[in-house]
């Protein structure tokens, strides 16, 4: 199982940006996806989850800015940040918690995609 992200770059403070992350592989079921960020010096942040049933979840500081979606056919979630702030300026990553095809259960990352928000 592989998570492949893309959609990160620079863009100004204001702006737009849609980041996906493609799941493939072995893939049963997918309970669960969400994306993360970080920063130099900084723990990792959960920004926005998606359940199997739909529900999601969002930090405090992307509430109304950030929203997360799924296509459940091609296994890919995206995150549509709008009203970008340079503090939101960080590598964000994918995460899925899954069950493979052998009903293994497991959880995986996509690598990092730098997003950077100029002022």
């Amino acid at each position: 199982v592989q998570l492949q992200a893309s959609g990160g770059g620079l863009v100004q403070a204001g702006g737009s940006l849609r980041l996906s992350c493609a799941a493939s592989g072995s893939i049963g079921s997918i309970n669960y996806m969400a994306w993360y960020r970080q920063t130099p010096g900084k723990q990792r942040e959960l920004v926005a989850a998606l359940t199997s049933s739909g529900r999601t979840n969002y930090a405090d500081s992307v509430k109304g800015r950030f929203t997360v979606s799924r296509d459940y056919a091609n296994n890919t979630v995206y995150l549509q940040m709008n009203s970008l702030k340079p503090e939101d300026t960080a590598v964000y990553s994918c995460y899925a918690d899954l069950i493979r095809s052998d009903y293994v259960r497991g959880s995986y990352w996509g690598q990092g995609t730098l997003v950077t928000v100029s002022s």
